[in-house]
C-alpha cells in the first residue's frame, strides 16, 4: 500500500546562510550605518536589534529577503512583540516554527479526510502526518490538495512507498 510523509522542516543550514548574508548587507548598507543593528542566530530563534522601529521594519525585510533567496518559506516565521532594550534600542525576535502541531495535523487530517478520494486514511505520527491509499494516484491528488490549503505552515512531502 502506497503512502507518504507531510512534514514541516527548515534546513538549518540554509537559515544560517542566509543570517550571515543578512549580517553583511547591514554591515555594508548606508542605512544602517551608526544604528548598530545586528540579526542573530541562536537555535531557531532570530534575534533583530536596532535603534528604532522604522529601521526593525527594514531590517527585518533585510532577513525576509535573504531567507526567501535560500528557499526557506516565510509561513514558518513567527514574529514575537517589539520590546524596548538598553540604550534607546528595540528587539524582536522571530522564532522558525519546525515540526506539525498537533492542532494543524488535526486539520491537516481533517481536510484529507473531507475532501480526499476514497481509500485514503491519515494518522499522525510525532510530529508529522502519514497518508496511506490503495493507489499511487489518489497520494498524489492528496499531495495537490496540501499545496492548495493555507495550513499557515510550510508542508513538505518526503518518504513516498509504493
Amino acid at each position: 500500500m502506497p503512502t507518504f510523509d507531510v512534514v514541516s522542516e527548515v534546513d538549518r543550514q540554509e537559515v544560517k546562510n542566509a543570517i550571515d548574508q543578512a549580517q553583511r548587507e547591514i554591515a555594508n548598507r548606508f542605512d544602517f550605518k551608526n544604528t548598530n543593528s545586528s540579526i542573530e542566530l541562536n537555535e531557531l530563534v532570530v534575534t533583530l536589534r536596532t535603534v528604532s522601529e522604522d529601521r526593525l521594519k527594514a531590517l527585518r525585510l533585510v532577513l525576509e529577503e535573504k531567507l526567501v533567496k535560500r528557499g526557506v518559506s516565510l509561513k514558518g516565521l513567527e514574529y514575537g512583540t517589539v520590546e524596548e532594550a538598553t540604550q534607546q534600542t528595540v528587539r524582536q525576535t522571530a522564532t522558525i516554527k519546525v515540526g506539525i502541531g498537533s492542532d494543524k495535523a488535526r486539520e491537516i487530517n481533517r481536510t484529507i479526510k473531507d475532501k480526499a478520494p476514497k481509500g485514503v486514511s491519515s494518522q499522525t505520527q510525532g510530529d508529522s502526518v502519514r497518508v496511506s491509499g490503495k493507489k499511487r494516484d489518489d497520494l498524489q491528488a492528496v499531495i495537490a490538495l496540501l499545496k492548495e490549503g493555507d495550513f499557515g505552515i510550510p508542508l513538505q512531502f518526503n518518504n513516498f512507498r509504493d
